[in-house]
């Protein structure tokens, strides 16, 4: 078992397609594919959708696969690949650089839990484990990424009431994390990426002063950039979006609100583990001066209150926004500066999403209600 950064660095540095097979942040039954090109960057849409399409054509024949031609391929099964994945990143960031620190961890029972105990032990970091007994159904069960309330609880002292500089959860396939300060709270993807960003401005390390993020950023963080000075490029929801932008633009850092983060200069795709270790470095630092992680993370930005609700439709409309656009505006216009709408197809699911952040939980909640009630009548079919 690797964790799919893991299958990303290997496939970069053999040059060779990796392939994951994963349920990511979800339960165990709902296994899938992710592929990397030779590498070891994801594959576009036009290329994934041209797999899919063949897969499709060969699982609708009656008769068995067509024979392979002499192009086929080698299969080399490496024993060495979770001490590859180990050595590369302590070599990234040295024995010792997380010396004094002590970190609880989350590997949601999933592929970091034969790894980052041990990565972060050789960084120095006194680390203490959670949820790393994977039995091949309690992946991501109650635990890791997506449900963090088991570490914040462990931190606060329900658990064993030990004092702990900051906590990581990171997902199944452990392209992802979520933090946790010294007191319990959780500290989210945007908070993650303001303070990575502060981490490279201090190392002059954040190529042209910019970040990308998706269209989930909180407005929160896109004004603590503006007040930073450093821009934002906003891209679809979607880590590929997001590495696709900062190509373009050749820069560094980029993420998602969900815990992915992207350190271009570092790996070719999101690192859960490689993130938090950023993080934790940076932390590090600031405790010599005397802050603490929650003081870091509450200061990062102001968050504003945001609600996120489904519509479930028989078939994702192509543009809900446009079909939405008069009473979008007119909730935007009543908003101001003080919240922000969002309404989209789900990529995934038969679904339109509906986001509203504002002042208070309140307001955000009755505008949020007001969408889905249009778009309920104007996109789910009444029922016979």
């Amino acid at each position: 078992v690797l964790p799919t950064p893991a299958v990303a660095m290997i496939s970069a540095h053999e040059n060779v397609p990796g392939v994951v097979v994963t349920a990511s942040h979800n339960k165990f039954s709902d296994n899938g594919i992710k592929v990397f090109a030779a590498g070891g960057r994801k594959l576009s849409d036009a290329d994934e959708k041209r797999i899919e399409a063949e897969l499709h054509f060969l699982l609708s024949q009656e008769s068995d696969a067509p024979a392979a031609d002499g192009g086929v391929g080698v299969v080399i099964r490496r024993s060495d690949a979770v001490s590859l994945y180990v050595e590369h990143l302590v070599g990234l960031f040295g024995e010792g650089s997380l010396a004094g620190l002590r970190i609880v961890i989350d590997t949601a029972n999933g592929a970091m839990s034969n790894v980052a105990s041990l990565v972060l032990g050789r960084l120095g970091a006194d680390v203490i484990v959670m949820n790393d007994a994977p039995n091949g159904t309690n992946i991501n069960d109650g635990c890791g990424a997506t449900f963090p309330q088991g570490l914040c609880e462990f931190i606060s002292g329900t658990g064993t009431g030990v004092s702990v500089d900051l906590g990581f959860a990171y997902d199944g396939d452990g392209d992802r994390v979520i933090a946790v300060d010294e007191n319990g709270h959780i500290v989210d993807g945007d908070r993650l990426i303001a303070l990575s960003v502060a981490d490279r401005r201090e190392l002059n390390t954040l190529t042209d002063d910019t970040v990308v993020v998706t269209v989930m950023a909180n407005l929160g963080f896109h004004q603590a950039m503006r007040d930073a000075g450093v821009k934002v490029v906003t891209t679809a929801v979607g880590d590929r979006y997001v590495l696709d932008a900062m190509e373009s633009g050749n820069f560094v850092l980029g993420g998602e609100q969900s815990g992915h983060i992207i350190h271009r200069d570092l790996a070719t795709t999101g690192d859960g583990l490689l993130a938090s270790i950023v993080l934790a470095q940076f932390v590090r630092r600031r405790l010599q001066d005397g802050l603490k992680f929650s003081k870091l993370a509450s200061e990062a930005l102001h968050t504003f209150p945001q609600v996120l609700k489904n519509v479930q439709v028989a078939v994702r409309p192509n543009d809900v926004a446009a079909l939405l656009s008069a009473e979008i505006a007119h909730e935007e216009a009543n908003l101001g500066d003080h919240g922000r709408v969002l309404v989209r197809s789900s990529g995934t699911e038969p679904l339109i999403r509906v986001m509203v952040e504002a002042d208070s939980l309140e307001q955000a909640n009755e505008v949020a209600d007001r969408l889905v009630a249009v778009a309920l009548a104007k996109c789910v079919e009444p029922q016979s």
